[in-house]
């Protein structure tokens, strides 16, 4: 604790318990903010740690058939089949405000190219059953993919902002406050002698004005 370089006057010692109070007031409002922060993170957490497992075992099961697929087909016929995607695939970036927390919402725009009822560019006679099932997987797992790096954004970010938040916290508690606590003591205890003071010299000069 260290006490503030002002005035021992009222004035001062009013100024100093309405900042005492806002700063009570918003320690509140900032432990409030953390303990939510700190439920809607472990939340994000546990669902990162779920999501993420799924999608690797899904990539997992993907490349699996890729690779079954490049050992009964031919490179040419391979990678003639997967060099033109019949579906072109943007990502639209939305702002949501998560407690002072700007965390992104992305979701897929997709736009197919031609025929509108296949997303394969290619004849199934052409190739194996291990490379349609691999691009069918790969093509549901991109959504999970994508929710994956929301979420994970969203986890980062709101870290950050926790320990924004406990810092501004810590300061208010461990500094800010004892710092204004203190001073409003010295401040007492200065106009309590001077009081005390003003008293006995009142009260000699009414002895003297008696004698």
């Amino acid at each position: 604790m260290a006490k503030l370089n002002v005035k021992p006057t009222r004035m001062e010692l009013s100024k100093l318990r309405k900042r005492l109070d806002i700063a009570i007031r918003g320690h509140k409002l900032l432990k409030d903010k953390q303990d939510e922060l700190m439920r809607r993170f472990i939340e994000l957490v546990k669902k990162n740690k779920a999501l993420r497992e799924e999608v690797e075992k899904e990539l997992h099961e993907s490349f699996k058939e890729f690779l079954l697929a490049s050992a009964t087909m031919s490179p040419e016929i391979l990678e003639q089949a997967v060099s033109y995607p019949k579906e072109s695939i943007s990502v639209d970036i939305k702002i949501q405000n998560v407690m002072s927390v700007n965390v992104p919402q992305m979701n897929f725009i997709r736009k197919l190219e031609g025929d509108e009822g296949s997303i394969y560019p290619y004849g199934f006679a052409q190739t194996s059953s291990e490379l349609d099932d691999a691009i069918t997987k790969l093509y549901r797992t991109m959504s999970k993919l994508l929710e994956l790096a929301e979420v994970e954004k969203a986890t980062q970010l709101m870290a950050d902002e926790i320990e924004k938040t406990r810092r501004r916290v810590n300061a208010l508690e461990y500094r800010t406050i004892p710092d204004l606590e203190e001073t409003i003591r010295f401040i007492r205890m200065k106009l309590d002698e001077s009081e005390r003071s003003t008293i006995t010299r009142l009260m000699k000069v009414k002895d003297i004005i008696q004698q």
